[in-house]
């Protein structure tokens, strides 16, 4: 069975205070690395001045690389610039964000074999994290108050 070269990609537009990501989320994303959790294939940077045109910088084209020192990328240009400018256009006027490409690594040989399998994944979708912590403590509250109510009729 071969093994794929690279598993799952996802990419990713996030925001950040400022024009340019804080240290700790270089730390983050270079722990994830680390870990092999991750495979960081592209990063790239937008803007979109107040007037509403995209600025795009390449992480080489970085004037200053201080807060993501070691970062290695595995595959410049797979997010393509279309592709880049069609993301920029989601940020409101004045903000910054990156475009990252990310290889789900944990998934590369659970993949490999799935395909090696015949199979094939169907359907994917991923739920952000706000939304599933807010969703759990919510859930957590209801049943607090159905544990008191329950209680309280005892």
């Amino acid at each position: 069975m071969p093994e794929f070269e690279y598993g799952p990609v996802e990419i990713l537009l996030i925001s950040f205070e400022g024009d340019k990501p804080g240290p700790a989320i270089g730390a983050a994303l270079q722990n994830l690395i680390e870990e092999k959790t991750i495979t960081l294939l592209d990063l790239i940077f937008v803007s979109l001045s107040a007037d509403g045109d995209p600025r795009i910088v390449e992480i080489d084209d970085l004037p200053d690389r201080s807060q993501l020192p070691d970062i290695e990328l595995g595959e410049l240009g797979l997010a393509g610039l279309d592709d880049v400018e069609e993301l920029a256009s989601e940020l409101p006027p004045g903000a910054s964000a990156a475009v990252l490409v990310v290889e789900l690594a944990w998934a590369r040989h659970f993949a490999s074999v799935l395909a090696a399998s015949g199979g094939a994944v169907l359907h994917q979708e991923r739920i952000p994290a706000p939304v599933v912590n807010a969703v759990l403590e919510a859930a957590r509250w209801r049943l607090l108050v159905s544990s008191a109510h329950s209680t309280a009729e005892q």
